[in-house]
C-alpha cells in the first residue's frame, strides 16, 4: 500500500517525540486523524493551512500502523485516508519542513519521495 501523509504543526510534533503515539485534536473531536494521499497533500494544505508556517509533512507507512486506516468518501472530492486511532510514531518514515510559498500556497518539498 502506498504511503499516506499528514500535515502537523512543527511544535506539536517535536513535543511528542518522547512518546510512542501522536494524537492531534482531530482524533478527539472527529474520531480520526486526517491524512492525504500524495496527490491530495497540496490541495489539503492550500485549503486548510494556506499561508501558515511552522508545519511539517509526515510520510506514514500504512503497513506499520496500529490503528485502523480507512479511505472515506468526501463529497465531491473522492476518498481520503483517515486514521481511526492514535498514530504510532514508528509508522512515520519521513518528516520534512513544509513551508508555504511566498504566495501562501504549498508545493511538495523537493525530493519528497512517494
Amino acid at each position: 500500500m502506498d504511503a499516506i501523509f499528514h500535515i502537523a504543526e512543527r511544535d506539536q510534533w517535536q513535543a511528542i517525540q518522547t512518546e510512542d503515539i501522536y494524537q492531534p485534536a482531530s482524533l478527539e473531536i472527529e474520531g480520526f486523524i486526517h491524512c492525504s494521499t500524495m496527490t491530495q497533500v497540496t490541495w489539503v494544505a492550500d485549503k486548510f493551512f494556506r499561508g501558515q508556517s511552522g508545519l511539517v509533512l509526515l510520510k506514514i507507512d500504512p503497513e506499520r500502523l496500529w490503528a485502523e486506516l480507512r479511505f472515506d468518501p468526501v463529497e465531491g472530492l473522492g476518498l481520503f485516508p483517515h486514521l481511526y486511532g492514535a498514530l504510532n510514531l514508528d509508522a512515520v518514515v519521513q518528516v520534512v519542513d513544509f513551508p508555504p510559498q511566498p504566495n501562501g500556497r504549498f508545493t511538495l518539498p523537493e525530493g519528497f519521495a512517494s
